[in-house]
């Protein structure tokens, strides 16, 4: 699938700019930026998908996580959230963004651990909560004048390297240790995991924390790339991680599924996003071509493994 779109890209371009859309450094490395953070929620969203669950709280996550963030990340100046604590070392505002996703994930995993509600539901709270918590966290006023320090973390590449980072570290995670297996095994029979002696709920709370992790991990590099914090960042972020994932060949059953291929869906999106910008498709026929290759991805899904459709 990727090839194919980067060739009809490649023939769309030259036959409307005569020029290449990939075979170009500037605005190969745009496009990948344009999806870096939407890659980071994806890892995270891919491992709870192979649990079977579903996590629709992550771009809300980045929201709150960017605002704390940002305001612990400010210079000196009339309107800081906390005057007395401006200047800090770069490490307490990423601290503070990646605390704030994780315990967001270890809510939605304990939620859906010891309560057994669906994780749609769960994470349907923790998305109307969290976006609540960012815009009542300022008032809705967004967070400027922020340290060099903090805004380095998103200049130039760095969201690239990071993403990149991260995938390679979680598919080493999920290929290579019992962590990984027992996450494929709780997706594919959670209660054949059970009997083999896997702690379910434990590890379904591990998943979603690592999940929030991440969620907030995109929220302080979304924040440090603006260089500022607003509660509107991160909107519908869940859904494009989500795509990625369906896109990249995990399956919404659970048990299947990679970050490999999580990577070649993100780029597929940043592919399209870039793509459909560049030779001047409009901006809603470009949501109607995604919609349709989201679902059409979840199709092939159904064919490949041979799932029973729901009633």
């Amino acid at each position: 699938m990727l090839i194919g779109i980067a060739v009809m890209f490649e023939l769309i371009g030259w036959s409307t700019r005569g020029s290449s859309f990939l075979f170009n450094g500037q605005r190969l490395l745009v496009m990948v930026l344009q999806v870096s953070i939407v890659g980071l929620l994806a890892i995270g969203v891919t491992q709870v998908i192979l649990t079977g669950g579903i996590d629709l709280s992550s771009g809300s996550v980045v929201a709150l996580a960017a605002m704390i963030a940002a305001s612990l990340a400010q210079t000196p100046n009339a309107r800081a959230v906390f005057p007395e604590l401006t200047n800090l070392p770069v490490v307490v505002p990423v601290a503070a963004g990646l605390a704030t996703g994780a315990l967001a994930g270890l809510v939605n995993g304990s939620l859906i651990a010891y309560t057994q509600i669906p994780p749609f539901i769960a994470t349907l709270g923790m998305m109307v909560s969290a976006r609540g918590l960012a815009r009542y966290y300022t008032q809705g006023q967004p967070i400027s004048m922020l340290t060099d320090h903090y805004t380095s973390l998103g200049a130039g590449a760095v969201p690239v390297v990071i993403f990149l980072a991260v995938a390679v570290g979680f598919h080493i995670l999920l290929r290579h240790t019992r962590y990984g297996k027992y996450t494929y095994a709780i997706g594919a029979n959670p209660l054949a995991a059970r009997v083999s002696g896997v702690r379910v709920e434990r590890h379904l709370i591990v998943v979603y924390t690592i999940a929030g992790f991440l969620a907030g991990l995109g929220g302080v590099v979304t924040s440090a790339r603006a260089a500022s914090g607003q509660a509107g960042m991160g909107m519908s972020y869940e859904l494009d991680a989500i795509a990625a994932a369906v896109i990249g060949g995990t399956s919404l059953s659970g048990g299947i599924g990679r970050i490999t291929g999580t990577v070649i869906g993100t780029i597929i999106l940043g592919i399209m996003t870039s793509g459909f910008t560049f030779v001047g498709l409009d901006a809603y026929i470009q949501d109607i071509v995604k919609g349709g290759v989201i679902v059409s991805a979840v199709v092939v899904d159904r064919y490949r493994h041979r799932l029973p459709a729901k009633a």
